[in-house]
């Protein structure tokens, strides 16, 4: 069973993406910003890492630099949601130069984020 560690600032965002990846069966484990999704991967590595790009403490872009610097074979889709999209689309190509393999504009349909998972993890 794959296994997906969800970090995102938002409790309804993660469970939503934690109910949806373990119907689909997946083992999912849920961080609320980048140091502890960090802390939880160092602790204990997962096939994936779906990571939102704006969050307090430690934000997405800097969690996944962290992450490709320590942990170079990471699998990581990035996500973001919000109103001006010539921003959010400039943090998600960031997020892909920075090594994410795939990338998610909130709001998506489940459907969406099922693909995006089993294509990120078929790489």
């Amino acid at each position: 069973m794959p296994s997906v560690l969800v970090v995102d600032d938002q409790d309804q965002v993660r469970q939503l993406i934690r109910e949806t990846l373990e119907q689909a069966g997946y083992e999912v484990a849920e961080a609320c910003d980048g140091k502890e999704g960090l802390d939880r991967y160092r602790a204990r590595s997962t096939d994936l890492v779906i990571m939102d790009i704006l969050m307090p403490d430690q934000d997405g872009l800097e969690a996944i630099m962290a992450l490709r610097r320590e942990f170079p074979d990471t699998r990581v889709i990035a996500m973001t949601g919000g109103s001006d999209a010539i921003g959010i689309l400039n943090f998600l190509d960031v997020a892909k130069m920075l090594g994410a393999r795939r990338t998610l504009q909130k709001p998506f349909e489940l459907k969406v984020l099922l693909d995006t998972v089993a294509a990120a993890l078929s790489v």
